[in-house]
Parts: structure tokens; C-alpha cells; sequence
């Protein structure tokens, strides 16, 4: 019905960078917000930043400064460019949105099956 596909994990020294995508498909009506979450090993998934339709951004205090979320609301994607990658920044990537159904009144929660990013020298 709806499938949010994540693209652009993988292994990084630190200091390094990484592109995460994530990619909307389905029976989309229209999109509201889009995030990216993320898991490490042992630790509660958290929310590590947020992007409304209009472009509105929120970031976790651990990545401001280092992560770029923005969003092709044409191409119904969603991307996190992170930089200045650190250890403590390894853990799995999942993409998050808001999606009306076409043909529902509903808003729901849809989620990709996420990404590995790794940071290690």
C-alpha cells in the first residue's frame, strides 16, 4: 500500500560523511511530516530530526550542527546529510512520515525498515 524505502547506509570513519535517502511509494494522497529516527544497540529509538511539509526542521541537541534534513516533496523523499560522523552516532537509520492514504481520511504512521550507518576507524 505505502513503502518507505531507506538508502545510503553503511561504514565511516569519524569525521566522516554520510547521505541517508528515503523514498515514499504507494497510494500517497499527500505527505505531512517526515523524520528520521534512529536505534543504537541497547538504547531507545530516538528522534534525530523532523521536517514539516513547509520546510519547518527540529533537530536532537546531539546532531545540530552536523545533520541536514530536507525533503523533495515532489519526488516524495526525504534526506539526512550528516556530518562530522562520531562513534556515538552509530546505530540504525529509519525514516519516518505522515501519510494520507488516497481514498482515506486518515493520517497515519508509516516507517521504512531502516538503514545501518557504523562509524569506525
Amino acid at each position: 500500500q505505502v513503502q518507505l524505502v531507506e538508502s545510503g547506509g553503511g561504514l565511516v570513519q569519524p569525521g566522516g560523511s554520510l547521505r541517508l535517502s528515503c523514498a515514499a511509494s504507494g497510494i500517497i494522497f499527500s505527505i505531512d511530516a517526515m523524520g528520521w529516527y534512529r536505534q543504537a544497540p541497547g538504547k531507545q529509538r530516538e528522534l534525530v530530526a523532523a521536517i514539516s511539509r513547509s520546510g519547518n526542521t527540529n533537530y536532537a541537541d546531539s546532531v545540530k550542527g552536523r545533520f541536514t534534513i530536507s525533503r523533495d516533496n515532489a519526488k516524495k523523499m526525504v534526506y539526512l546529510q550528516m556530518n562530522m560522523l562520531q562513534s556515538a552516532d552509530t546505530a540504525v537509520y529509519s525514516c519516518n512520515a505522515d501519510i494520507k492514504v488516497l481514498y482515506s481520511s486518515q493520517v497515519r504512521d508509516f516507517w521504512g525498515q531502516g538503514t545501518q550507518v557504523t562509524v569506525s576507524s
